[in-house]
């Protein structure tokens, strides 16, 4: 069970909306190591949240109401719709290699986003663990697992793809253009898929 915990948390580093702000922000941060050091923020972030509210869960006997993770779902597809939005202007501007690695936002926006994903959907996992172990210390080295699996898994998962990424960022033109509008446009499309399913079932019986 343990072993699984930390399976499932790398199966859950490659979930579509991670992979489609990690190719935005690798795009951000070109090079191996800059790409790693964002992929490890991202998962901090995400760790954090996600362990948090686990032990709240799992020590605590906390119920969280299911419109807590409606609200975190509605506030990750929007922070999608929010990001591409971004990412496609900042690309279209003349400055932004140079104010992209200005200030302590650029660390503090992987750091943001982890925490807002680590936050939707942990519920769930949470309570799979507590329903499913019947220790409680191994139900928090389960979700410490998972955590961790989740930081490692985003980490390899940045690592493979921030060279092909690195690679047509440095070219101009077409390619680079194609690969900035696709990431701007994915990260939309899949914010806005949210938002329908949100909505969806938040208005179900």
């Amino acid at each position: 069970m343990l072993l699984l915990g930390v399976g499932l948390g790398l199966r859950h580093a490659t979930d579509a909306d991670h992979v489609v702000v990690v190719t935005a922000l690798v795009q951000r941060e070109p090079g191996i190591w800059r790409a790693a050091r964002v992929a490890v923020l991202w998962g901090l972030g995400h760790s954090a949240a996600f362990f948090g509210l686990g032990l709240l869960i799992v020590l605590a006997d906390v119920r969280i109401p299911a419109t807590f993770d409606r609200g975190m779902d509605l506030l990750v597809a929007l922070m999608l719709v929010g990001f591409g939005v971004w990412h496609l202007a900042r690309s279209r501007s003349e400055r932004t290699e140079v104010t992209a690695r200005k200030g302590v936002s650029c660390d503090s926006r992987p750091v943001l986003i982890g925490v807002v994903h680590g936050l939707a959907g942990s519920t769930a996992i949470a309570l799979l663990a507590i329903t499913t172990i019947p220790s409680p210390t191994l139900a928090v080295l389960y979700l410490a697992l998972f955590a961790l699996g989740t930081v490692l898994g985003m980490v390899a998962l940045t690592l493979v793809m921030s060279q092909p990424i690195s690679w047509s960022m440095r070219r101009q033109g077409f390619l680079r253009q194609g690969i900035t509008v696709l990431a701007a446009l994915l990260s939309v499309g899949l914010g806005a898929a949210i938002l329908g399913r949100t909505a969806f079932s938040a208005g179900a019986p």
